[in-house]
């Protein structure tokens, strides 16, 4: 078990967990289980009202990252600019891929899915599957935008959506 990789965070740190999104490790805890001591970041998912604790040698195996930086999120903003690419698949194999790319906590692929998904009023409906997937990715970009800009997910959801309404434009 290497330990080299578990200084990368400390707790009050916003980090990005794939399955949930931004998360605030609020501790760093030794428990046992099954008779063997455990180190476990504790980390609060405030909107969800949720804890989760992963064991701090297994984090970056998981996927679990530091916020992204500044660029990362311009790259993000550009790509939600870009023209939508839906590929002529089935739903259910192209629902397949967006929630993939949502819990890849990717950044990008996350905006990849916002774009994909994004309606303007002009087009058709979408339907319930696509909605939450398109709610479900959208939430996820303004949480890591609005925890990066240190503001809050209001003003993040109003700098993407001015993006999105550009792009319709």
């Amino acid at each position: 078990m290497s330990k080299s990789k578990k200084l990368d965070f400390r707790p009050n740190d916003y980090v990005v967990y794939p399955a949930h999104g931004v998360g605030q490790i609020m501790s760093i805890e030794e428990q046992d289980v099954a008779g063997i001591t455990l180190e476990l970041f504790v980390i609060s998912f405030e909107k969800d009202k949720m804890t989760l604790r992963v064991p701090t040698n297994k984090a970056t195996e998981i996927g679990m990252r530091s916020l992204s930086s500044p660029d990362v999120i311009t790259k993000a903003m550009t790509t939600l600019k870009g023209k939508a690419k839906v590929k002529r698949a089935m739903w259910s194999r192209r629902a397949q891929e967006y929630e993939q790319k949502i819990n890849s906590g990717d950044l990008i692929s996350i905006a990849e899915v916002v774009r994909d998904l994004h309606r303007s009023d002009d087009q058709r409906e979408q339907s319930y599957s696509e909605r939450q997937l398109y709610e479900a990715a959208l939430e996820r970009l303004t949480r890591e935008v609005a925890a990066v800009s240190g503001g809050d997910e209001v003003s993040a959801a109003k700098q993407v959506d001015d993006v999105l309404m550009s792009r319709a434009a």
